[in-house]
């Protein structure tokens, strides 16, 4: 009907797509070809603004970006004549029908146009024949790291932009407004890096079978945060290294203490360096946490060696001491400090002990004390009270070996000149 007729007229929805068709010359031309075929390489200017750094990986080694990829060039098949000098906005769909640039990211594993609701392509011609290509893309591409001085890094990695088809005789890729070319979101951040510097640059790539090619080079730095890495590393390390001197203010005879608390540090310690290397590639240089790391493992494993002296010489010089008094009747005559070693009560005078098997000495001293009167018994147990507490420091200092003595001022020494010589070399 006259009104059906009408109403179709006035849908400019399915009108309009094949009047700027007909406006363009699409049918008229075989958009096969690259403008200008045959004659001088056509310029074709680029534009980048990042959106987002998503996520870096250094066991990977790569990096995902989100960006706004814009090409610009001059296709003078696509001029039409417009009165206003308009230009005219077209989406993805006028994409397959007409010519455009094919830059691909060299070194790229996987990208992708985002594609919701639509996809985020824009095509914008001038009445010139200028064009305009936009479209957002996020690519995963490949950085390649260096980790001899992790986690005091800096990393410079690249996002590189190339033809795929046209060599430089037919396509000449550019920064369209030079450095000025590369802009940036204001409000990127990372959680494990510092963005230092943006920069654009460009080059040629060669290839043997097909030819030199235009490059074009997304340059960027990243610096460490350092301060993860001090709580989950560094500062454990510290303190287990710390600990481990403990053991130098022990009683040399106390074997359970010092041997427990040497273990233990050194288990920490591999427990430590076991986390920070799953974290990481299997690379094989030494990276500088690896260095500290060790050193401090190192310093631990040591004190447990030096207690390991100290007990070897302590036995030979008391089979020195036993052998002198002599044997009288299967009984030593021994220091209170001595008898505590063997039987692990506290002792205020010099006591004879018979080596030979006995049961267990604090379980008939606790009998005995049982069988006397409570009140009798009151007396002499607050004076060992008294002469315990009066007595720890004599004892600590009279029976530590000179071992033990010399450890306390040489290792704390000797760690913190290593710890500003580290970081005095890495920051």
């Amino acid at each position: 009907s006259k009104r059906e007729i009408k109403m179709r007229k006035l849908d400019s929805t399915k009108l309009r797509p094949l009047k700027s068709e007909q406006l363009l010359h699409i049918e008229d031309h075989d958009f096969a070809l690259r403008p200008g075929f045959g004659g001088s390489p056509i310029p074709v200017g680029i534009d980048v603004q990042v959106e987002s750094i998503d996520s870096i990986s250094e066991v990977d080694m790569d990096f995902t970006m989100t960006l706004y990829l814009r090409h610009y060039w001059k296709d003078e098949r696509l001029s039409f004549r417009s009165n206003k000098n308009k230009s005219m906005t077209f989406d993805g769909r006028l994409i397959k029908k007409i010519w455009v640039p094919d830059v691909f990211f060299v070194h790229s594993k996987r990208s992708f146009i985002h594609d919701t609701t639509v996809e985020n392509i824009m095509l914008r011609v001038y009445p010139d024949g200028n064009v305009l290509f936009s479209l957002r893309i996020t690519v995963s591409a490949m950085c390649f790291m260096d980790f001899s001085r992790f986690p005091l890094d800096t990393q410079n990695c690249s996002l590189e932009l190339e033809s795929y088809a046209y060599n430089e005789d037919d396509l000449m890729l550019y920064w369209k407004h030079g450095n000025k070319s590369l802009s940036t979101d204001e409000h990127i951040s990372l959680s494990q890096f510092f963005i230092e510097e943006f920069s654009a640059s460009s080059g040629l790539a060669f290839y043997s079978s097909t030819g030199w090619y235009n490059r074009l080079f997304i340059n960027f730095a990243l610096r460490r945060h350092i301060f993860f890495f001090v709580l989950q590393s560094y500062f454990p390390a510290m303190l287990m290294v710390m600990l481990s001197w403990v053991s130098f203010w022990i009683d040399r005879r106390a074997v359970p203490a010092r041997v427990s608390l040497g273990i233990t540090t050194v288990l920490t310690m591999s427990t430590i360096m076991t986390g920070v290397s799953a974290s990481m590639p299997q690379v094989s240089y030494i990276k500088a946490v690896d260095v500290y790391l060790w050193i401090s493992f190192l310093f631990v494993f040591l004190s447990v060696i030096e207690y390991a002296a100290v007990n070897y010489l302590t036995t030979i010089e008391e089979r020195k001491q036993l052998k002198k008094r002599g044997k009288a009747s299967g009984m030593y005559s021994m220091d209170a400090v001595q008898a505590m070693a063997f039987d692990g009560c506290f002792h205020d005078t010099d006591v004879d002990m018979d080596l030979t098997p006995f049961p267990d000495p604090c379980e008939e001293n606790e009998t005995r004390a049982s069988q006397t009167n409570i009140s009798n018994a009151d007396t002499p147990r607050l004076r060992r009270k008294r002469s315990l507490k009066g007595n720890v420091g004599r004892i600590i200092l009279q029976n530590n070996h000179v071992i033990d003595t010399y450890s306390r001022i040489i290792f704390p020494s000797v760690y913190i000149v290593f710890n500003f010589f580290y970081w005095g070399l890495y920051m």
